[in-house]
């Protein structure tokens, strides 16, 4: 499969109804293994001083680039990172313990052995993924100031779940300091928006259908807030018969098979909604409800089931549109 070509198709998808504007500027690019898509009421100028953010986060944050500093602990066995690297993994660390490691940012052994780093994956040796589910523990690594040290040989890092969503809010950021006040971030299936669109209506998202890909099941109307969906359309690849998809669990080492096909998290923190957006994915319905409904973090969230039930929580509700029924949780 040509990962870049599907990147292409992710990165217009989901902002293309809500984010065509004359008014607003443009420019595609290819950062972070994704298409990128910035569009704002700024200047051509202002978009590149957003661009030049994103491709130095994707410099600094790589599992793959020569200066990443997470690729280099992780070669290391440890190490010394920047205070803003340091500050991004304490929020992966909180997160885990938050989700109870549904999300956990030690991975990266799992996920390098099903060779999705490398664009040739495979289902691995189940020996061998075991041994690799032996070095996913997030509580094993310290980080102590700037400097991390892992528990045991072998353990990395991937922040490939929170990176994109820590990009957007930072691009958001650049713009917003430049005079920036509409906008819409397309990062893949990461989207941030900036206010409303010029005019003053909301931004509509299209949440694809897994089923369909090339297709919305829904759209959501939406101002000032990130829209993050994780599903296992996303990047998938098959084998004997079988569909296996990149969203791993961490407990299994296998592809989260839990009736979902895509999860999207709607919050105005941007590294927030991404992360929830893989760790929901991996609890399932039923524990990703409950972790909703326990108020630990503001967000609302659309689940599509893989037999295509749609369930959104009830701050959602309104502000969808959609063919099918959608079920409605309360707290």
């Amino acid at each position: 499969m040509d990962w870049k070509r599907l990147g292409v198709l992710l990165g217009l998808l989901l902002c293309l109804c809500g984010c065509a504007h004359r008014q607003l500027t443009e420019t595609t690019f290819f950062a972070m293994d994704t298409v990128i898509r910035l569009q704002a009421d700024g200047s051509q100028e202002d978009l590149e001083q957003a661009r030049a953010e994103l491709e130095r986060l994707d410099r600094l944050l790589s599992i793959e680039g020569a200066d990443s500093e997470i690729a280099r602990v992780n070669r290391d066995g440890g190490g010394t990172v920047s205070q803003e690297t340091a500050d991004l993994l304490q929020r992966a660390l909180d997160l885990s313990r938050a989700t109870g490691g549904a999300y956990d940012y030690t991975i990266e052994p799992v996920v390098d052995l099903w060779g999705w780093y490398g664009g040739d994956p495979a289902v691995p040796d189940p020996e061998a993924l075991e041994q690799a589910l032996s070095l996913v523990d997030y509580e094993a690594v310290t980080l102590d100031g700037g400097t991390v040290s892992f528990g045991t040989d072998g353990m990395g890092m991937d922040l490939g779940g929170i990176a994109k969503g820590y990009a957007a809010g930072r691009a958001a950021e650049i713009l917003k300091e430049v005079g920036v006040t509409s906008a819409c971030l397309s990062l893949g299936g990461n989207i941030r928006v900036m206010g409303t669109k010029p005019g003053g209506s909301h931004w509509t998202i299209g949440i694809t259908d897994p089923q369909d890909p090339a297709n919305y099941i829904l759209t959501l109307s939406v101002s000032d807030c990130a829209v993050v969906t994780s599903g296992g359309y996303h990047r998938y690849f098959e084998e004997d018969g079988q569909r296996w998809h990149h969203i791993l669990d961490p407990d299994t080492g296998y592809p989260a098979g839990n009736g979902l096909a895509s999860v999207t998290i709607v919050a105005e923190d941007d590294t927030l909604a991404d992360g929830l957006s893989t760790a929901l994915f991996v609890m399932g319905l039923e524990d990703a409800a409950d972790f909703w409904q326990s108020g630990a973090y503001a967000f609302e969230a659309v689940f599509i089931l893989e037999d295509g039930r749609v369930f959104a929580t009830e701050g959602l509700e309104g502000r969808l549109a959609c063919d099918t029924d959608i079920t409605i949780l309360t707290r």
